[in-house]
């Protein structure tokens, strides 16, 4: 055999072997992206949040809306092909001239889907706050700020970050970032584990008081977490609770002028993971 012919052999035989052990091209992702306002950059009062369509609030939409934008260019650069963004604030926070390219926007109540199913392969919450008698947790709540919800669920107190992930479990989704203030990172590592990222954009120092960071740092941060989130995506894992839930809401009355009341509790048993936000 002449040596152009081994060596062409063993030309082959390298290229075959590369082929072999190069890593295999990933599947087309789809992220499912819920938000909320109370936890994005800049935002720390409640006139922020509460009173819609206010010189404050609007201001507050927008540093949500810069928020998201870091996250949606993140997360295509991790490789995501295909992104939905679920407005999750109560009285509704997006603003559509502020959109970035490259996912759907859903919004606007009521509505029959919100667009998480089975066919998400993970959920991203941006914006998040932590539960209710959080300490240091900006804005904290669980629910309604006003009624000072609180939920157990198989006796461990969850916030708003566990309720969408225990939701997005029936659907088999894993949580893989999630963003806030540092009591929100927090909790989600206490939750969800060491695999989901989490990029704090503010340091609460009381329900109402917070030290934040300037925008260009969180924005920077929040694009190289969605980054890191999608090559964490394989590790992470749905966050299971046992069925049946035994559930307990504790609440209080509130009068006509809003002054809390005598504290409600209510005790019971949710069968369906969907049906979780109706008890």
């Amino acid at each position: 055999m002449s040596a152009r012919l081994v060596l062409h052999g063993v030309c082959v035989g390298l290229l075959f072997a590369a082929l072999a052990g190069a890593p295999t091209p990933a599947k087309a992702q789809k992220i499912y992206i819920e938000t909320d306002l109370e936890g994005a950059s800049g935002v720390y009062k409640f006139s922020q949040t509460r009173e819609k369509d206010t010189p404050p609030n609007i201001e507050a939409c927008e540093f949500l809306m810069g928020d998201i934008a870091a996250v949606v260019r993140g997360l295509r650069a991790g490789g995501a092909k295909e992104i939905i963004v679920s407005d999750g604030h109560g009285s509704q926070a997006f603003l559509p001239r502020l959109m970035e390219p490259g996912a759907k926007y859903v919004t606007g109540k009521p509505r029959p889907s919100s667009g998480l199913d089975e066919t998400c392969d993970a959920i991203v919450m941006v914006g998040c706050h932590a539960m209710m008698g959080t300490p240091d947790g900006v804005l904290c709540h669980t629910q309604s700020s006003k009624s000072e919800n609180r939920y157990w669920y198989n006796g461990v107190e969850t916030g708003e970050i566990g309720q969408s992930a225990i939701v997005a479990s029936y659907y088999g989704v894993p949580p893989i970032l999630v963003t806030g203030d540092e009591a929100t990172c927090r909790e989600t590592k206490k939750f969800f584990g060491e695999h989901c990222v989490t990029v704090a954009v503010k340091r609460g120092l009381a329900r109402e008081a917070a030290e934040l960071y300037p925008f260009e740092e969180t924005r920077k941060a929040l694009f190289e977490g969605a980054k890191r989130a999608m090559a964490e995506l394989p590790n992470c894992k749905p966050y299971q609770v046992k069925l049946p839930i035994q559930a307990k809401k504790e609440w209080y009355e509130l009068d006509a002028k809003g002054v809390k009341g005598k504290l409600m509790t209510r005790e019971g048993e949710i069968l369906d993971l969907r049906d979780l936000y109706k008890f």
